[in-house]
């Protein structure tokens, strides 16, 4: 898809405005986000990733739209992995409920900004070198076989490898433990010294870079147009704040979610290597199609919801049941 400056321009004008409107309607004044505001701010970022894929497909052309709605589908998967680890950080750092909200925004504006400059050179490390697509595709199937070792090894909260970068970050960055609202910055006894709200920020920011390493090659394994991973991105991580408020609380009960994205991955991985195979000899490869890529994407996330639901339910079930006295002793409490 050949697309001029002043589309980039316009488009990246229009995501600023849209950020804009959502800060100073939504996230302006610190305040305890309700179920309502986050449900409805949600509907309205997806409402306007479907909005614009169907713009795509109208001024562009299908197989445009279908990368886009491809990608934006993976790359919001993958972003709810983050949030597991958003909960974490908030609760590391005990950020007070109303400024949850303003942590988490600019803590995705900045990542959404690192995420840009990813993309840029991942879309030129494959424009120049054919066999980038073999070390992504490569990649990506480690990095699901590591995601299935995770699930099953169920690791404790302390080898959270993203704390203890931020308290490397915390060492050489003098900060105080006092919340201030929402400063970034105090003078205290002639010193400048950062408040928590901006090491948190930072750590959002830095976090979600992390886990970018292996949700941006798998997008350019559906899309190697640097707009629609840009846009694809975009959309996905500035509807995460919201989401991260709807789905906080359900998020424990999504017990398979690692072994779908798991999928998810290595199956990127696999038409990446296909690709790859495509471009550089003259193998007679299958290649698989965006439909067929949405489809497999979208199914997989169906299924693991519903086991992961299915298996929540069985494990309060078998916990209830054993919270119950046993016959013997209700008759006993009765005499």
């Amino acid at each position: 898809m050949d697309v001029s400056l002043t589309v980039w321009t316009l488009t990246v004008v229009g995501l600023c405005a849209l950020i804009a409107a959502d800060f100073f309607i939504g996230g302006r004044k610190p305040h305890e986000v309700s179920l309502k505001e986050a449900g409805t701010w949600t509907v309205v970022w997806v409402v306007l990733a479907v909005l614009f894929g169907t713009g795509l497909a109208l001024w562009g052309n299908g197989q445009a739209s279908g990368e886009f709605f491809a990608g934006y589908v993976t790359e919001k998967s993958l972003s709810v992995d983050n949030l597991f680890v958003f909960v974490l950080i908030m609760a590391k750092f005990a950020v007070p409920t109303i400024y949850q909200q303003r942590v988490l925004m600019i803590g995705v504006l900045i990542a959404l900004v690192l995420r840009a400059g990813f993309i840029a050179v991942g879309a030129a490390a494959i424009s120049a070198f054919a066999w980038v697509f073999f070390l992504f595709g490569a990649f990506l199937i480690w990095t699901a076989w590591k995601l299935i070792q995770e699930a099953r090894a169920d690791e404790d909260d302390e080898d959270w490898e993203e704390g203890r970068m931020m308290k490397a970050v915390q060492r050489r960055l003098p900060s105080t433990d006092t919340w201030h609202g929402t400063r970034l910055f105090i003078r205290e006894n002639g010193r400048r010294l950062a408040t928590p709200m901006l090491i948190v920020m930072l750590a959002i920011g830095l976090t979600d870079v992390l886990f970018a390493v292996d949700s941006i090659p798998a997008i350019f394994g559906l899309t190697q147009d640097p707009y629609i991973v840009f846009t694809a991105n975009a959309f996905a991580l500035m509807g995460l704040r919201q989401l991260y408020f709807l789905i906080a609380g359900l998020l424990k009960k999504l017990v398979h979610l690692s072994y779908g994205l798991s999928v998810i991955l290595g199956f990127i991985g696999v038409k990446l290597v296909l690709h790859g195979l495509h471009e550089t000899t003259d193998l007679h490869v299958p290649e698989i199609s965006i439909p067929v890529s949405l489809g497999v994407i979208c199914g997989v996330l169906v299924v693991t919801t519903l086991t992961s639901l299915a298996a929540s339910r069985k494990a309060e079930a078998a916990e209830a049941a054993e919270g119950e006295p046993e016959p013997a002793a209700k008759a006993d409490a009765r005499d």
